[in-house]
């Protein structure tokens, strides 16, 4: 049975990494890595999502499994539709897309014919309405800065394929910065740390998981003043070999692989706050800094932001949720939406 679906607001987080989708009356109803499965012969799609991430790297031909957007735009624009496709199906469950209004999430960095290739994305699977936004303006909307003041507020919403910094007053953004380097580099970056340390190749996932679980971007030191170490295995080949083994690594191990990546960051951080005008400077410095995306919870990075800087940094409460939740909570107010957007006027499909 199908049902029709009375006229709603959607929020797209479309990330390099993950994709989350917001629902007005539901709040975030999908979280999901920005991964597709397909049968190049038969031309089916097998998986999306975190069955489709399970697969990389292990399926046989001919199946074709991928990241379609990367360093956060879109660069199979074919396989990005069909995955956002499932995604919204999935979010909407048994219901028939009519009379959508959609805001997706773009870093400020973007290209016009990069805005146009997501509208198009969506206006194809039937939305009505397509808003653009911005991802630190969402960010900074999810988080509960008060982006309508006349006082600056600065945020750094560090996604898998961009950071982007920005500092926002009075409904628009005054200043930003998209760097291209972010999750995913800092991934690259312990890929390539294992491999000229240990002769060990590592995949993208194991990655992952060393920077979640013992990554930082500061070694934490105890009351004697100690460093305080953790360890993990990583698993992967051994490039002198060819046999698999497995490597005892330390946090210690983590920040020297991330060390580069970071400071990357803070000196996109310091760039920013150096082309701001002085009045908005000195809120900043008031106001401190807001961390926000996955990459934002890399242990102590708010800490060696606020060595580098001299400025307060909070990491956001919801952190990873930031821009889908900025991007629904946008559409509750279209009049103020339409100055947010990341264009002019919203663009509208009839």
């Amino acid at each position: 049975m199908c049902f029709f679906f009375r006229p709603k607001d959607m929020g797209i987080d479309l990330g390099t990494a993950n994709t989350l989708i917001y629902m007005s009356d539901k709040g975030i109803v999908l979280s999901e890595p920005s991964v597709i499965a397909k049968n190049t012969a038969t031309k089916e799609v097998i998986a999306v999502g975190t069955e489709a991430k399970a697969m990389l790297g292990k399926v046989p031909e001919p199946i074709n499994v991928v990241r379609p957007l990367q360093d956060g735009v879109i660069s199979d624009f074919d396989m990005t539709a069909e995955m956002l496709r499932a995604f919204i199906l999935k979010a909407l469950g048994n219901a028939k897309i009519t009379n959508l209004r959609v805001v997706v999430g773009v870093p400020s960095g973007v290209t016009e014919v990069e805005k146009r290739a997501v509208e198009d994305v969506v206006h194809q699977l039937g939305a009505k309405e397509v808003y653009v936004l911005e991802e630190p303006m969402a960010a900074a909307i999810g988080v509960g800065l008060p982006v309508d003041e006349p006082s600056g507020c600065m945020i750094v919403d560090i996604g898998g394929g961009t950071c982007d910094i920005a500092i926002i007053a009075i409904g628009g953004i005054v200043t930003s910065t998209s760097l291209r380097y972010a999750g995913d580099k800092f991934n690259d970056a312990i890929i390539q740390y294992m491999r000229k340390t240990y002769s060990l190749l590592i995949g993208e996932q194991t990655a992952e998981d060393l920077k979640i679980n013992i990554g930082c971007a500061l070694i934490d030191y105890d009351e004697d003043n100690r460093e305080i170490i953790e360890c993990m295995d990583a698993r992967g080949r051994d490039l002198v070999t060819g046999l698999p083994k497995t490597v005892r690594v330390s946090n210690k191990d983590m920040f020297y692989a991330l060390e580069e990546s970071v400071q990357i960051v803070v000196e996109g951080i310091k760039s920013t706050f150096e082309r701001t005008a002085p009045e908005i400077a000195a809120d900043i410095v008031e106001n401190g800094i807001v961390l926000s995306g996955g990459g934002g919870l890399l242990k102590n990075l708010d800490k060696i932001i606020t060595e580098k800087t001299g400025m307060n940094v909070v990491i956001a409460e919801n952190a990873f949720e930031a821009v889908a939740l900025g991007t629904g909570k946008s559409l509750l107010d279209i009049e103020k939406l339409k100055k947010y957007a990341a264009t002019k006027e919203s663009i509208k499909y009839r």
